[in-house]
């Protein structure tokens, strides 16, 4: 049984078909990574799935009563606005105090909830987010890139706290990433996307797939290479012998 599923999704936002024909599904406790260039519509399969895009054909289906924590590629808080950890977790709704402590601490973010939002490092923020997630109790937990403008022990440190969230709480968790280290080992499952489905499965056996070569190509010391599929659209990406800094993300 699938928590989430996706059938024949296609997405479109401006005119432009950002997601065309994706077909997916998560399962209860596994761990899932969505890989792929800039432009191959990570963030919106994301946003789909938790509805706040529609879809132009398609389905998406939820299991009844499914909680789904979200963590977003970045959150902007003005710095002049007085908000401790507490009180931004209470937005929109109060939560008990032992709530809001008991998911600081289970994101790793215990003690931090006099703190100004303001005066948090990068690892910190996030890290609270996370714990704003957690406070869903969620079956299906979705990370957005995460780790984006953390250094290396610092998205290592993070991805180890979700290891531990998902043994902990039993929840599946989807994440977008472009780090190569975290998709190989910290991931049950492997998607890469171009707009469609490139390829998918199981680390090990995406790594030798011919796609996956091509997506993420050699000497790239973890960014992500583009490649053309045979039926990619001539304006889906650039020609694949751009260099590797054009596609990361």
């Amino acid at each position: 049984m699938s928590l989430i599923e996706t059938r024949d999704l296609t997405v479109r936002l401006g005119g432009d078909t950002v997601l065309k024909d994706v077909s997916l599904a998560i399962a209860p406790g596994e761990i899932v990574t969505v890989v792929g260039p800039n432009g191959s519509g990570k963030t919106t399969l994301l946003r789909a799935l938790i509805g706040a895009v529609g879809a132009a054909g398609g389905t998406v289906t939820r299991t009844p009563g499914l909680r789904i924590g979200y963590v977003p590629q970045r959150l902007h808080i003005d710095a002049t606005l007085p908000l401790t950890v507490t009180r931004f977790l209470n937005l929109p709704r109060r939560v008990p105090r032992a709530e809001a402590d008991a998911a600081l601490a289970r994101a790793g973010a215990g003690g931090l909830g006099g703190r100004q939002m303001s005066d948090l490092s990068g690892g910190q923020f996030q890290r609270v987010l996370l714990a704003r997630a957690l406070l869903e109790r969620p079956d299906l937990l979705i990370l957005d890139e995460a780790t984006a403008g953390l250094d290396q022990p610092g998205q290592a440190a993070f991805y180890r706290r979700i290891e531990e969230v998902r043994q902990e709480m039993g929840c599946a968790v989807l994440m977008v990433s472009h780090e190569l280290h975290v998709v190989m080992s910290a991931s049950d499952r492997v998607i890469c996307l171009n707009r469609h489905v490139c390829c998918e499965g199981r680390p090990d056996a995406v790594a030798s797939a011919p796609e996956y070569r091509a997506l993420f190509g050699t000497g790239t010391q973890g960014a992500l290479a583009l490649y053309r599929h045979e039926h990619d659209h001539t304006h889906d990406l650039p020609a694949a012998h751009e260099t590797a800094k054009e596609a990361v993300g």
